[in-house]
Order: structure tokens, then C-alpha cells, then sequence
């Protein structure tokens, strides 16, 4: 459930990035991360247990309210890949408003890919969130590799219902922010209706759809150098750092950013 602040009017939406393990999740964040203006973004957070890792970041990507004159707050945050991180997929899970299921589109890693859907399916239905009810957005990455799992098979196995898709190499930025902008697309009139009860018509789509492209438009037109690290030159980016005990704490850490964000005053809108 999104988290809403009615004083500072401002609305939280949680996308969850989720897959197999290496398969581009937190190349995904860590590229719209430092792609974006530092005034449009909060902290990139990395939330450490003895055994695993979550990020998570606040992304405020248009100047303007989406919802009425609530302003709306993009928590992307995404999961471990590796399937023995049950508990902690299920809880970085809970509550979250859409999800970009990564898929690594290398041929040996096909079997990987349908267990990890699979578990996204079985730790939504524990939460009792219908896969089928919740916005979802395929993103098909590594296509700039060979001997690639072609893309009718994905479509066929995973999304026979036909949702976006989007065919990626995240660690090039391709693919990336038009993810983002199919999930905005697809959680913003959700929300509008779930959290403010207000019923999103035709006209209401239409206006989302273009509101989401302007995410990617005035994302990408940013000129900021974007920089990949390795895992042991993570002390020298932006990257805030928590050491956590358990799987439980983990939640609760995301649960206190979620709100945290939403408590700040509402600044006024340039004219």
C-alpha cells in the first residue's frame, strides 16, 4: 500500500526491481541514480545484512503534482536475486505498488529466469497480492550479448498476457528509463484510485501516459556523468551505507525511509 502524507501532500509509490540473481537489477537503480539531477533524487541507500543487500532510493522525477496537487515520490528499491533470500524478497515485496521483473536474457539462464518469476508469483500470493492485479513490467535485459533467449520465447513463458515490455542493456542505460516510464504508466492511475478513491477514466490514462514520458524526457536530458563502480569502490559514490542485523530490521529501515521522505514540507513550485 502506498504510504500518502495528507499535510504535505505528497504520495509515495514503491516499485520493487526483481529477478534472478546478477541478472541488472541494481545496475538499473544505480544508472537512473546518478543519471538524474541530485535535486530530483534522495540518498542511494544500501541496506546490509551479514549475508545480503537491498537498495533503495526516493526519486521525485517531475516538478509538478501527478495526483491532483499531491506531489508523488518513485521509491524504487529491488530484492536479492538469489533464490535461498526467500524472507527478504517477501518483505521488500510487501506493500509495493509495481514491479519491474529484470529478466537475464542469456540462454543458460532461462531455468533461472521462470523459477525467479515463479517466486515473485508465490511471495505476492503470500501477501495476497494477485499477480495478475499488480502493475508489472517486463524489462528483457543484457540484449547486447549473444546467443540471447529470443524475445517471443520471454513473451511467451512469462508474459502471455501481453503487459510492457521493454528489451534493455542496463549497464549501457538502454532500456532503463523507458522500464521506469512503463511502470509510472502503469502505477500512477493504481494508486490515484486505490489511495485517494478517486476512479481514473480514459482522459486520466492518457494524461498519466504523457506525465511518464516526461520522466524519461527530463531525466535523460540531464547532462550528468554516469559512472559505474565496482562493489569495493562503493566508499567513493554517493552511496549511504546501513548495517543491519536481520532480514526484520531490514523492513523496518524501509519502512522509516518511506515515511521519512514523505514528511518533509512541501516546497513551493517554481512559476
Amino acid at each position: 500500500m502506498s504510504f500518502i502524507n495528507y499535510v504535505t501532500k505528497q504520495v509515495a509509490i514503491k516499485v520493487v526491481y526483481y529477478g534472478p540473481g546478477l541478472s541488472g537489477k541494481t545496475t538499473n537503480l544505480r544508472y537512473i541514480y546518478f543519471k538524474l539531477d541530485p535535486s530530483s533524487r534522495g540518498d542511494l541507500v544500501c541496506l546490509e545484512t551479514d549475508t545480503e543487500r537491498t537498495y533503495f532510493f526516493d526519486l521525485l522525477p517531475v516538478r509538478a503534482g501527478l495526483i491532483g496537487d499531491y506531489k508523488v515520490h518513485f521509491q524504487l528499491m529491488t530484492v536479492p536475486g538469489q533464490i535461498f533470500y526467500e524472507a527478504s524478497r517477501k518483505n521488500v515485496l510487501r506493500g509495493a505498488d509495481g514491479v519491474v521483473f529484470v529478466a537475464d536474457s542469456q540462454i543458460p539462464l532461462l531455468d533461472a529466469n521462470l523459477e525467479s518469476f515463479d517466486n515473485l508469483r508465490r511471495n505476492l500470493l503470500s501477501l495476497d497480492v494477485d499477480i495478475n492485479a499488480i502493475p508489472l513490467v517486463f524489462q528483457y535485459n543484457k540484449r547486447d550479448l549473444d546467443d540471447l533467449i529470443p524475445v517471443e520465447t520471454f513473451n511467451q513463458l512469462l508474459n502471455p498476457q501481453g503487459l510492457p515490455y521493454v528489451e534493455a542493456s542496463a549497464i549501457n542505460g538502454v532500456g532503463v528509463f523507458e522500464a521506469l516510464k512503463e511502470v509510472a504508466k502503469l502505477t500512477v492511475p493504481a494508486v490515484k484510485e486505490k489511495v485517494l478513491g478517486i476512479k481514473v477514466g480514459a482522459d486520466e490514462l492518457a494524461a498519466a501516459e504523457s506525465r511518464a514520458q516526461e520522466v524519461v524526457r527530463e531525466a535523460t536530458q540531464k547532462d550528468v556523468e554516469v559512472e559505474f563502480v565496482s562493489p569495493q569502490d562503493e566508499g567513493d559514490t554517493q552511496l549511504k551505507k546501513m548495517k543491519l542485523r536481520t532480514i526484520d530490521d531490514v523492513e523496518q529501515e524501509l519502512d522509516r525511509l518511506s515515511r521519512e521522505f514523505l514528511e518533509r514540507p512541501k516546497k513551493t513550485e517554481p512559476s
